[in-house]
């Protein structure tokens, strides 16, 4: 290997985050390896090196290779009849048993953990107090890497979305109503953007650091769903009250705030809102 070449990059979760990580690290001349259990055609088409296995399965995990960072952005298959814990936390696990990595780990977690609910501002010394399951879930895997990988960087995703990935979507264009409380606040950030805050933190993150990665402006669900509305040309965007669950008595409701990435992965979004996001997003998915 030439001595400037960087060591292979190893994605665990190469899906709609974790390909474009891919893509783009593959352009820049390095090797990466992908950890896949039934896209090894498509991966290789891009130029990724497969590799056959899953998580869950200890057997198959033997057979990763030595890397200079690691990128795990696993995200729950429903198709794979496996239950979210045991992905997440089990799946962990086993990966940070075997894995080798001379450089850093970057861990995809979500800003789920959180559960403001009265539209707070949220940054990395915010109590993490999950509503749903699923944010306690992601809790506990986080914690389960802290245990095995002190130094790895988490970086806590706001949603993601981008082409063939709008919100809603095809509700909007159907015309129906959406459920739930249109002045609550979305958190978001477009993949492309969140595939640059990944590659940011490979050499800008502070070993044993969370980064919150969200774009500059949250915004209530109402201005989001009515610019979509219009952008694809569907019908006004409708809404119409959700039903609140006796055992989760508030809806999470929080503004996520980037500062820290900004300021340490010099970190600034090419999508800094949702107006330029949507209008991308849509207008590439066309």
């Amino acid at each position: 290997m030439n001595a400037t070449q960087p060591l292979p990059a190893l994605i665990i979760g190469c899906g709609y985050l974790g390909q474009r990580v891919a893509i783009a690290w593959v352009a820049s001349g390095r090797r990466v390896f992908a950890l896949t259990r039934t896209r090894s055609v498509e991966l290789a088409a891009l130029g990724i090196t497969p590799i056959v296995g899953d998580v869950l399965d200890h057997g198959s995990l033997t057979a990763l290779p030595e890397v200079g960072v690691v990128l795990y952005a696993v995200g729950l298959d429903r198709r794979a009849g496996r239950s979210m814990r045991d992905v997440y936390v089990k799946g962990l696990e086993n990966v940070l048993k075997v894995v080798r990595c001379a450089g850093p780990i970057l861990y995809v977690s979500s800003t789920g953990v959180y559960g403001q609910t009265d539209g707070e501002s949220v940054d990395e010394t915010s109590e993490t107090n999950p509503l749903e399951e699923s944010g306690k879930v992601v809790l506990d895997a986080e914690s389960m890497l802290r245990t095995h990988r002190p130094d790895a960087v988490v970086l806590r995703f706001a949603g993601i979305y981008g082409p063939d990935r709008v919100l809603r979507k095809q509700a909007l264009l159907n015309g129906e109503p959406l459920v739930g409380d249109a002045q609550k606040w979305l958190n978001l950030i477009h993949v492309h953007d969140g595939r640059d805050a990944v590659m940011a933190a490979e050499t800008m993150a502070r070993p044993g650091e969370t980064y919150l990665i969200a774009d500059n402006e949250p915004v209530r669900r109402r201005a989001f769903y009515t610019q979509a509305a219009e952008i694809l040309g569907a019908p006004p965007a409708a809404f119409a009250p959700g039903f609140t669950s006796p055992t989760t008595a508030k809806e999470a409701n929080r503004r996520i705030q980037n500062a820290k990435a900004k300021q340490e992965l010099g970190f600034t979004p090419k999508f800094p809102t949702y107006r330029e996001g949507l209008q991308h997003a849509i207008g590439e998915s066309k």
